[in-house]
């Protein structure tokens, strides 16, 4: 009993920094963040507690457009590089001479300072100046300059785009190492059974492949909901906020604003969303695990 006590006692020793740490850097500040929360926090050095007068104040404020354009924003942002991670991490497997080259120019846009690359994005934008809008105007599909950051519909979409350059050759590289991974003997079978390369990727490659993508797909998505620097650089939320995404807006009223109170609520609201779509999320995977076991 002694000697089970004392293992007990040491394996307590051992978590213990890290329980601290823990509490110290991410427990009490959310803690503290979801007490402002519940304040009229702003540049005062008093405020005092209003209850929940601050969350009903989101919901009036069309909080609800926000939360579905961040989603909405998150999801295509999320399934191009999906696709294109996948698509390139193929291509990249193939045995071709010069794969090495091809391999350093995915990785540029991760290389590229993100602020660099989102401002040299913000110039080929540009209507005037731009490169996209020039080719356009050269092959005569536009007429004149077309400022994509001006309007609504072209602003969002170049938002997405932006992000998912910058975030595609992390997904390659990581699904090109989990394709490296697959044994060959396996491709090898399927080749002696006359398997095509449509079939092998169908009935090999892709199911080999599922861990990596539901891991993938989970990190994107919680940095790309948490995406701030790209929409903010491009657009600042607008034009008339269609690029104002939860983060966004959250920023805007907090530090725009100087509604200390207000932010808070806002940055809890986006810490729910994140639990609520992350516990779904593992619980779907928790079932497809325990459906690949049966």
């Amino acid at each position: 009993m002694n000697h089970e006590r004392g293992a007990r006692m040491f394996a307590y020793a051992l978590l213990a920094p890290a329980v601290l740490y823990v509490a110290a850097i991410v427990a009490w500040p959310l803690v503290q963040e979801v007490q402002l929360s519940f304040t009229n926090a702003g540049l005062a050095k008093t405020y005092s507690y209003v209850g929940f007068d601050n969350y009903t104040k989101i919901f009036r404020s069309g909080f609800g457009e926000i939360i579905w354009r961040t989603f909405t924003w998150t999801f295509f942002s999320v399934s191009f590089k999906m696709i294109i991670g996948t698509c390139g991490a193929l291509m990249l497997n193939v045995a071709l001479p010069g794969r090495a080259i091809f391999r350093t120019l995915t990785l540029l846009p991760w290389i590229v300072p993100m602020a660099i690359g989102i401002f040299m994005w913000g110039w080929m934008y540009n209507g005037q100046f731009g490169m996209i809008s020039g080719l356009l105007q050269n092959f005569g599909i536009t007429s004149g300059p077309v400022a994509f950051l001006a309007h609504g519909d072209t602003g969002y979409w170049a938002t997405v785009m932006t992000d998912v350059w910058i975030g595609t050759p992390m997904v390659t590289f990581y699904f090109l190492a989990a394709i490296q991974s697959i044994p060959r003997d396996l491709y090898e079978a399927a080749w002696v059974d006359g398997a095509g390369r449509a079939y092998r990727f169908r009935r090999i490659t892709l199911p080999m492949m599922v861990p990596a993508i539901l891991t993938m797909s989970i990190i994107s998505l919680i940095s790309t909901f948490n995406s701030f620097d790209i929409i903010w650089i491009l657009t600042h939320g607008g034009p008339n906020g269609e690029t104002t995404t939860m983060v966004i807006d959250t920023y805007k009223v907090a530090i725009g604003s100087y509604k200390y109170g207000e932010g808070a609520a806002r940055s809890v609201m986006v810490g729910l969303c994140l639990g609520v779509f992350c516990l779904f999320y593992f619980r779907l995977v928790n079932r497809l695990s325990s459906a690949e076991q049966l």
